[in-house]
């Protein structure tokens, strides 16, 4: 679990840094980028940045249940969750078409060619010229390296971690609720909850004491919240300069599992729907060598979409008190997790 949490906050960290800077190992930042104008800016960064963000969104997903068995009335269960989704190589690049841009092109090559992605690498590295207007000097060119991604840190998962409740209310129904603890630095805010309503249907059902399988309903709703104070950039400079990121996440889920005393198979068939909105915020003066800019207010708003059917399936281990759960998710990303839990009843 503490694995897992370091790596879930280095991501989503890493994620608002490089929202805030285009960091690259050629110390390219969002700078030149907003040089040759926030509309180009804003293009290339959401195609940048939206499979990480839909990644996260699956990734926080995974785990709602381990059972289509609602507990009864007084029933809890407190479970530690660990998730990732998995990164293919179809979210480590996309198709970048300088036709569509208003002053980037590239060095070399065509004008349309597959990039890195913030979950990707540029290997070898790819060079783009970018066209300004300078105050002084007036139409000016530059050559930048494209931004690189966590993938050249061989970093292929995208893990988020969750402390859980359960507790059921009699009459087949069950409440959830998962949280993450926040992280609050001098820089960094990151806020993490979720809350669920689980429904039993065959507990309805005047042959539930004999039915072999148990059938419910899930609706999960699961939020995160973080921001990042821009203290320093390397050829950025301006005032309250700071990254916010808002994600909101919905899962639609119909639940199927055995009812055995130890050893259970669960599966699902469901819909994750989400939003991710993220705003470079603050005022912003590009001056980079002899390059500047005059004021640019809030440059960057990204926004990405999720709505994906989910297939799940899982099995949990019963021992008294203790369970232990492992589950895989099929879906545009897919996903799997581990719960270690302890409940009673």
């Amino acid at each position: 679990m503490v694995l897992i949490y370091a790596i879930m906050k280095k991501i989503i960290l890493l994620l608002l840094l490089s929202i805030a800077t285009f960091n690259s190992k050629a110390q390219n930042d969002i700078g030149v980028f907003l040089a040759a104008g926030v509309e180009d800016a804003n293009r290339f960064a959401n195609d940048y940045f939206a499979p990480a963000t839909k990644g996260l969104m699956h990734s926080m997903n995974a785990n709602w249940f381990n059972t289509a068995k609602i507990k009864p009335l007084g029933g809890f269960e407190i479970s530690v969750i660990a998730n990732a989704s998995t990164v293919n190589n179809d979210n480590k690049t996309f198709q970048l078409n300088t036709n569509n841009y208003n002053n980037i092109e590239f060095v070399q090559g065509p004008s349309s060619q597959m990039v890195s992605t913030v979950l990707g690498e540029n290997n070898p590295a790819i060079m783009v010229e970018i066209e300004y207007d300078d105050p002084i000097f007036g139409n000016q060119t530059e050559q930048v390296e494209l931004p690189n991604g966590i993938g050249s840190e061989k970093i292929n998962l995208i893990p988020t971690a969750f402390i859980q409740a359960a507790l059921g209310l009699g009459k087949g129904i069950e409440v959830k609720a998962r949280f993450v603890p926040k992280i609050v630095t001098e820089d960094v805010s990151l806020n993490m909850y979720g809350a669920g309503l689980q429904m039993e249907f065959t507990q309805w059902l005047p042959a539930d004491k004999v039915l072999p399988l148990a059938i419910s309903g899930l609706i999960a709703y699961t939020h995160l919240d973080a921001s990042y104070d821009i203290v320093n950039s390397s050829s950025v400079v301006g005032e309250n300069k700071r990254v916010e990121s808002d994600i909101n996440t919905w899962l639609f889920q119909l639940i199927a599992s055995t009812k055995f005393p130890v050893i259970n198979f669960y599966g699902g068939l469901g819909l994750i729907r989400g939003k991710s909105e993220t705003n470079l915020l603050g005022t912003y003066r590009v001056t980079n060598g002899a390059l500047t800019s005059s004021d640019i207010v809030n440059p960057l708003s990204l926004s990405s979409n999720v709505s994906s059917p989910r297939g799940t399936i899982g099995t949990k281990l019963k021992l008294g008190f203790f369970r232990l759960n492992a589950e895989y998710h099929l879906s545009e990303f897919n996903a799997f997790s581990l719960g270690i839990n302890f409940g009673f009843r």
